[in-house]
């Protein structure tokens, strides 16, 4: 239930309408509040009540109707203005980068207290009377509603200066940086104790002899990326069909309709209602998630990263600060275990195989790309080397090692094969030296 409820917060979090839709009904239960306020205040001369609006029927509509068709004419632009940068972040950053826009706080409330201050004017509005009716102005309502607007008024100043900044490409990276840093504590930290998996086999004859020859297969009952798996599900449909499940796909897969998604031991002992909860367990959706997806973040950045090398737009900084954020997260990586995805009941059985990322596979989705297309751009060649240097020396095994190492050696067979100048080719050289000597023991930080 938790990674379906986890799954379902990210897709809120990513649409324009939840977040305003609740401070619209907010405002709508301020405007109630305050009128019932005003009912049941006696409007006196009071000196201390000064500062609250005093005038008439006709001046307190004049005054909400201003506020509430400049608010609503603020939010349209509000509108146009975000649309206007998610088109920018498309076609410069990439079209994947969207849906971090779309879930950034500051733009959904943005447009949420335009929109709020918009309908509380409105329920305001309609409960003021004039004096050949039963005379009613709601003084303190009206007040509310002018602090409100003064509130607006902040928050489009806010507003401005936030999309300016938030479209600046460090600002982009960093931010994607910080959320996969953020997934790899969350995915990896031996602290966290939210999942049962084990870090190793515990006994060799747990997985059958047999186990290859000997499965049947579940199949998706629908296509589509694989956003989250509910692992807890899959445990507790294999202790009831005494089942060895091996999972197939993992989070951000695409998934195609009907294709085999869980190879299950033995084949004789699924039953129909069994079968219905393992493929229950798979959330599948049009986008990826990042609930238990690491790749996904690495991917963004390695896009906007791609993109910046293309020749149309030829900007080796921003490939550059994207290896940055890499030299960080992936150095965090290394310091933690990555799961070997056994699942045991608690009884001690083996139940759940997953499909589980290894240190080699994101450092391949993280440099390749980059790899292949600044091949013959010096910088970002002797960053990607530097890089390679700064997360090594903080590798805790020798398979992280390896990858690393290999990375470094593609890079400098690549530049070998298009870098002539002899000055650079000898600063490849001494970066690439650096990650052999850390590499052989011989050196224990990055720095030369």
């Amino acid at each position: 239930m938790r990674i379906k409820l986890d799954a379902f917060r990210e897709e809120l979090s990513g649409s324009f309408w939840f977040l305003p839709t609740v401070m619209v009904g907010i405002a709508i239960i301020l405007a109630l509040v305050m009128t019932r306020i005003d009912q049941m205040t006696l409007q006196t001369a009071n000196p201390l009540l000064s500062w609250v609006y005093s005038g008439s029927a006709d001046g307190a509509r004049s005054l909400l109707s201003t506020i509430a068709g400049s608010m609503i004419t603020v939010a349209g632009i509000t509108f146009s203005i975000t649309i206007t940068t998610l088109s920018l972040v498309s076609s410069q950053l990439g079209p994947r980068l969207l849906n971090n826009f779309m879930r950034d706080r500051g733009n959904q409330v943005s447009l949420g207290t335009f929109v709020a201050t918009f309908t509380y004017c409105l329920f305001v509005l309609r409960t003021i009377r004039s004096a050949d009716e039963i005379a009613f102005v709601p003084h303190f309502s009206v007040t509310f509603a002018i602090a409100l607007a003064v509130i607006s008024l902040g928050v489009l100043i806010y507003f401005f200066h936030h999309v300016s900044t938030m479209i600046q490409a460090q600002n982009v990276i960093a931010n994607i940086g910080n959320e996969l840093e953020a997934s790899i504590e969350r995915l990896f930290s031996h602290q966290s104790g939210k999942s049962p998996y084990e870090y190793e086999l515990r006994r060799e004859d747990d997985i059958p002899a047999d186990f290859d020859e000997n499965t049947n297969f579940v199949t998706a009952p629908a296509s589509g990326y694989l956003q989250t798996i509910n692992y807890e599900l899959l445990l507790q449909a294999a202790r009831e069909g005494d089942l060895l499940l091996r999972l197939l796909y993992r989070s951000g897969d695409f998934i195609a309709n009907r294709s085999e998604i869980i190879a299950f031991y033995p084949p004789q002992k699924l039953s129909k209602s069994i079968e219905k909860n393992i493929q229950k367990a798979f959330t599948l959706g049009t986008r990826r998630l990042r609930a238990q997806d690491v790749d996904f973040s690495i991917d963004q950045l390695v896009e906007v990263a791609v993109r910046a090398l293309s020749p149309g737009i030829n900007d080796p900084f921003t490939a550059i600060a994207c290896l940055d954020q890499f030299s960080t997260t992936l150095a965090t990586l290394a310091e933690h275990t990555i799961p070997s995805g056994y699942y045991y009941d608690t009884d001690g059985h083996l139940r759940v195989i997953s499909d589980v990322v290894t240190f080699d596979g994101l450092v391949n989705a993280a440099f390749n790309q980059i790899r292949q297309h600044g091949r013959s751009d010096i910088a970002v060649t002797i960053r990607l080397l530097e890089v390679i240097a700064i997360i090594l020396a903080r590798t805790q095994s020798a398979n992280q090692q390896g990858a690393l190492v290999q990375q470094a050696e593609m890079i400098k067979r690549a530049s070998d094969a298009v870098i002539f100048e002899e000055n650079d080719r000898r600063d490849i050289t001494k970066r690439y030296d650096l990650i052999m000597r850390i590499r052989n023991g011989k050196q224990t930080t990055a720095e030369s």
